[in-house]
């Protein structure tokens, strides 16, 4: 299986920027066998709290840092390889970080990464573990799953951790998840809709009535706006 994932200066997926990226491989055990990690400097000032989580500072990512569009196009070009040979990548919460590689790669001029079966253990857990109370954060999921996440928020530590949590699930829940790689990615984009119909009826409900929940996955559309 692939694995990816990012590290940023935000959560708005429309204006944070990569700081750190691992695209890689492992094997049926879990142990990692091909491994690609970048550093950037993203050409903007890393907020406080991005740093906090992730350890990167601004002036480190400036000192240690390659320039934005060429990180960006090498994990473009890493995203499309893994797909390229038939393999599904996984990705923790994918519409963040596919959206987000997408404008990023949209910012510097590069073409947007063709994205082939994607396996997001978020989307799987809530819909095989619909009613368990409790955080879904990779951390959470990683401890209830018994997957090791040594150094959370580490682009590479995250990635493969989420990989291990994608194996654990499909251990658990034999008979939902023995289907293909097309399949399963199909099912994800129905899940993924259900959830954003079901958090947007709650929402509406106890918090703002005007709330709209996106539930398009694994990726989201441009903003014409922008």
């Amino acid at each position: 299986m692939g694995v990816f994932d990012l590290e940023t200066t935000g959560i708005d997926v429309e204006t944070a920027r990569i700081v750190t990226a691992h695209v890689g491989l492992i094997d049926m055990t879990g142990r990692s066998i091909v491994e690609g990690s970048w550093l950037a400097d993203p050409g903007v000032p890393i907020p406080e709290q991005a740093s906090a989580v992730h350890g990167i500072s601004t002036e480190r990512a400036r000192a240690e840092g390659r320039p934005a569009a060429e990180v960006v196009a090498e994990i473009v070009a890493a995203v499309e390889a893994v797909f390229a040979r038939g393999i599904p990548l996984v990705i923790y919460n994918a519409p963040y970080d596919l959206t987000l590689l997408d404008r990023e790669a949209r910012r510097h001029g590069i073409a947007s990464p063709v994205i082939g079966n994607v396996v997001d253990p978020l989307v799987i857990d809530k819909a095989l573990d619909t009613y368990r109370k409790g955080k879904r954060t990779l951390e959470a999921a990683a401890a209830l799953y018994g997957v090791e996440l040594f150094d959370a928020h580490d682009a590479g530590a995250d990635a493969i951790a989420a990989g291990r949590v994608a194996q654990a699930i499909a251990a658990r829940f034999p008979d939902e998840l023995s289907v293909s790689a097309e399949q399963l990615h199909r099912k994800q984009v129905a899940w993924c809709a259900d959830q954003a119909t079901s958090f947007q009826e709650y929402m509406r409900k106890q918090r703002d009535p005007a709330f709209v929940a996106d539930p398009r996955w694994p990726h989201r559309s441009a903003d014409p706006s922008m």
